[in-house]
């Protein structure tokens, strides 16, 4: 995208171009405004990762980065800011050249109003955007009550993904993803996706997992001495500063039960191998991958944070566990794994009946289009 402007050209940007959420998500709403004939182009702030996006400088805030933000968004008709520190540089960047900005609130807003100098900090660069998403229908109301936003400014927007990308496997394809991942054809597998990353609480799900196999083993052999014991896997599929102690971890509480795949390029083979999707974050938004897992109809256990109640019914397409701040005690989630392993196949086609109802990407960037085509300059 030029310096000439497009009218109805969209410039997306992200923090950084690693893999994660907000990322992905703005890399596919770019494609399908082009695929609908608009001029739609994605930036990075700073830093590196796997996603190949144009990195605008050296720091997210950093001077020169702001300037070439500011270069870049006059070739456009409006610019969206997909959360995080694209708030912070696109209401300074921006300022008194007539763009027009959509902020999209990926997390809960009650994070940045911890104390009342940072909560007028952020209710002022939410008044500088001509609109904000909100990826929930609570995050919206949040927001609305927290910075005392016009109601007329802020939308619920859910974050979609391409369906077709997330087909529900049948036994071959289960088969083939299992060994393309060297895991047990008949085994019961468990995945948790996302950055290894404190918040995150990776380590949650490994204990929870440990105390699964743990019990189950012992409800096994307490029956009888000839009773087959289960067969469990732990697939963990990210990257992240944790991963080094989450694997010590691993190793120490179920060893040879738990794969680390890195980061991938393509998630499918992950969903297509799994029974369940495990969530054990302190925080979070509406995470895209339990949208991506259940179109895949795998249901999900997940802890009861943020807006994962949006996607995640609590025993219709999947089972929610109330866990404490900090390391938290993993029963909760273990008992959450066991209601999802006791329904797996009915919960597995309830999430992706709601995924697709509710997170299809065509409904979701018609919901853009009439969004944009009212902000753009």
């Amino acid at each position: 995208m030029g310096t000439t402007t497009d009218r109805r050209g969209v410039l997306h940007v992200v923090t950084d171009p690693r893999r994660r959420g907000s990322q992905a998500f703005a890399h596919d709403l770019d494609a399908a405004l082009r695929d609908r004939g608009r001029s739609s182009a994605v930036v990075a702030l700073a830093g590196s990762g796997e996603m190949d996006f144009p990195v605008l400088g050296p720091g997210r805030l950093h001077p020169s980065t702001l300037r070439e933000l500011r270069r870049r968004a006059a070739g456009a008709g409006v610019v969206i800011a997909h959360g995080s520190t694209t708030l912070d540089a696109c209401g300074i960047a921006l300022a008194g050249t007539g763009t027009p900005f959509v902020y999209v609130n990926i997390g809960d807003p009650r994070h940045w109003a911890r104390d009342a100098l940072r909560r007028a900090r952020v209710g002022l660069l939410l008044r500088r955007a001509a609109a904000i998403a909100s990826v929930s229908p609570t995050g919206r109301e949040i927001l609305l009550h927290t910075y005392r936003l016009a109601p007329g400014r802020v939308r619920a927007i859910p974050n979609g993904r391409r369906p077709e990308r997330f087909p529900p496997p049948d036994a071959t394809d289960r088969s083939k993803a299992r060994a393309e991942l060297r895991l047990p054809t008949g085994a019961t597998v468990l995945v948790v996706v996302g950055a290894l990353a404190v918040e995150k609480r990776v380590a949650l799900a490994i204990e929870a997992f440990a105390q699964l196999v743990e019990g189950d083993s012992q409800r096994a052999e307490e029956a009888s001495e000839h009773a087959e014991l289960p067969t469990y896997r732990l697939l963990v599929a990210g990257e992240g500063p944790e991963r080094a102690a989450l694997e010590a971890l691993a190793a120490r509480r179920a060893p040879g039960r738990v794969t680390f795949t890195g980061n991938l390029a393509d998630l499918g083979p992950v969903y297509r191998a799994g029974d369940v999707l495990v969530l054990s974050s302190t925080s979070e938004g509406v995470p895209g991958v339990l949208v991506e897992a259940g179109m895949t109809a795998i249901p999900a256990a997940a802890t009861d944070v943020g807006f994962v109640r949006d996607v995640v019914v609590d025993g219709v397409t999947g089972a929610l566990a109330e866990v404490g701040p900090g390391a938290g005690d993993p029963a909760p989630l273990v008992a959450a794994i066991r209601r999802v392993l006791a329904d797996r196949d009915a919960m597995g086609r309830a999430a992706r009946a709601r995924c697709l109802e509710r997170h299809a990407m065509e409904t979701v960037v018609d919901a853009w289009t009439a969004l944009l085509d009212e902000h753009t300059r």
